[in-house]
C-alpha cells in the first residue's frame, strides 16, 4: 500500500463524512472566495463637526455641572 493509496482512502473517507454531515443537516462549509474577487469595501464614517454654538452650549453645561459639584462638596 503506497502513499497515494493512503491519500486516496483518506479522501474517500472525507467525502463520506461530508456527505453524512450534509444529510444530517449540519452547517455546510462556507464557499471559498475566488482569488480574483476583490474584497468588500466598508463604508467610511464621516467625521462629525461641532458648530461654535454647540461648543458653547457644551462648555456652559460643563461649567454648570462643575459648579453643582463644587457646591455639593462645600456643603458636606
Amino acid at each position: 500500500m503506497g502513499v497515494s493509496d493512503i491519500i486516496a482512502q483518506i479522501d474517500r473517507e472525507i467525502a463520506q463524512l461530508q456527505h453524512a454531515r450534509a444529510l444530517l443537516g449540519g452547517p455546510s462549509a462556507a464557499p471559498k472566495k475566488g482569488p480574483g474577487r476583490p474584497p468588500k469595501k466598508t463604508a467610511v464614517k464621516k467625521k462629525r463637526n461641532l458648530t461654535p454654538e454647540g461648543r458653547r452650549r457644551i462648555a456652559e453645561a460643563v461649567k454648570r455641572r462643575w459648579a453643582e459639584q463644587k457646591k455639593a462638596a462645600a456643603g458636606k
